[in-house]
């Protein structure tokens, strides 16, 4: 990929599991809390689910969005919206060309609880009672399409699908229209809504979800030997991607740069990763070449880690793979333990959490981790924050998905 043209990030946003927005987010996360409960409904005696808990959203869009506009879009876009309005102010709004301005903002599955409802009211009630909007609600670009409406922004609306590698993959297409000059500013991400009955059930048929239902909060536990699978979680992380040169002739605040994007595939599995990792090395050293950074460069890694059994460990030995000596200095975070796995959203949150450790200094902890797998060689940020170095650091965010996506970031500091 082309580095002619320094990307930076100027502006961030999320609506989760921890907060409903990036600071209480963060706060949370640094505080090692679990936005993992029990659901407010009966779908698990209703349905014989195997389980009654999610990460729902901490913050419901109808205490942040009218909802008038609410209506117009399936949940995964509200959530959208509601994190790029505030990744939009963190930026200052920046004045820019509508035709030089961006949006990716993916989702892994799309508007689920639109299709499903719409076919709930189509049996039950006929054709004539399905909603008009319900296509551009289902759509799975409907969240990136909604973001470039609300700002202007006419130099592509791109939703990239790549399970749960989407969030990533959209804020690495992002730095992309940047770098080729496509455009000056992008509002990138992913978003996710699935706290339905039908996709959980899928994904407890499929065996990887915890089953803990008697303590939600210690579910999920990446790199436990007691691990049991992930916990389903929702919600959004969107940045505003800007060209260095952009971000400097306005004076805007940096968060940090994105110097390396790196992608992949398995070509092995639908579901599993490649067992000896290959894939999931080479995104790793793929970012690291685009980047123009070594091993030796990296302090911290925010692992993809969604506390399934085979899955936790082939990454860690991937990353230490691609470490090799350099991983004594690595800090490791896996901070699904606490905010559960946002599916599409996941990647673009845990972006944020990257570049908040490198802009702040602090490796956010793992949770829930009593007995750590002895297979695991890195050093795993524990219960509480971690101190990153001064001076010029790196770190790596990892995010894999079903098809045997790949997607590795690298996050420098400003």
């Amino acid at each position: 990929m082309s580095q002619a043209i320094e990307v930076v990030v100027t502006g961030l946003g999320a609506t989760t599991p921890l907060g409903g927005d990036v600071a209480s987010t963060w706060q949370a996360a640094l505080a090692g809390e679990s936005g993992a409960r029990t659901m407010d409904n009966d779908w698990a005696e209703k349905y014989g689910m195997p389980m009654d808990f999610a990460a729902t959203i901490k913050v419901k869009p109808e205490e942040v969005m009218k909802r008038p506009e609410m209506k117009r879009m399936d949940p995964s876009t509200q959530y959208a919206i509601i994190a790029a309005r505030e990744a939009w102010a963190d930026a200052g709004a920046p004045e820019v060309d509508g035709e030089r301005l961006g949006t990716v903002v993916s989702s892994g599955i799309g508007g689920i609880w639109t299709t499903l409802d719409a076919w709930d009211t189509l049996r039950e009630k006929g054709a004539r009672r399905v909603l008009p909007m319900t296509v551009p609600m289902l759509m799975p670009n409907s969240p990136t399409g909604y973001v470039s409406l609300e700002f202007g922004a006419k130099a592509g609306a791109h939703a990239l699908v790549s399970a749960c590698a989407s969030g990533a993959e959209a804020i690495g297409y992002g730095v992309e229209m940047i770098r080729t000059g496509r455009a000056d500013v992008v509002i990138a991400g992913g978003t996710e809504a699935t706290i339905h009955p039908m996709p959980i059930s899928a994904f407890a048929a499929s065996r990887t979800l915890s089953l803990r239902n008697d303590d939600p909060a210690a579910a999920s536990r990446p790199y436990d030997v007691d691990r049991d699978g992930f916990v389903i979680g929702e919600g959004a992380g969107i940045v505003v991607l800007e060209s260095a040169a952009h971000a400097a002739a306005r004076g805007a605040k940096v968060y940090g740069k994105i110097t390396g994007v790196g992608l992949s595939s398995d070509g092995y599995h639908i579901t599993s990763p490649e067992p000896s990792g290959d894939g999931q090395i080479r995104a790793m050293n793929s970012a690291l070449k685009d980047s123009g950074l070594s091993a030796t460069d990296i302090y911290h890694v925010n692992a993809h880690a969604t506390s399934t059994v085979v899955g936790d460990l082939i990454e860690a030995r991937s990353i230490s793979n691609v470490m090799g000596a350099a991983q004594d200095q690595v800090t490791l975070s896996a901070t699904k333990s606490m905010t559960g796995h946002l599916l599409g959203g996941a990647g673009a949150l845990e972006t944020i959490f990257t570049v908040l450790a490198v802009h702040d200094r602090k490796a956010p902890p793992t949770i829930n981790v009593a007995n750590p797998d002895p297979e695991l060689t890195l050093d795993l940020v524990r219960d509480t924050p971690r101190e990153l170095p001064a001076g010029d650091i790196a770190a790596l965010n990892n995010s894999f998905g079903f098809g045997g996506h790949n997607v590795a970031l690298v996050v420098a500091s400003a």
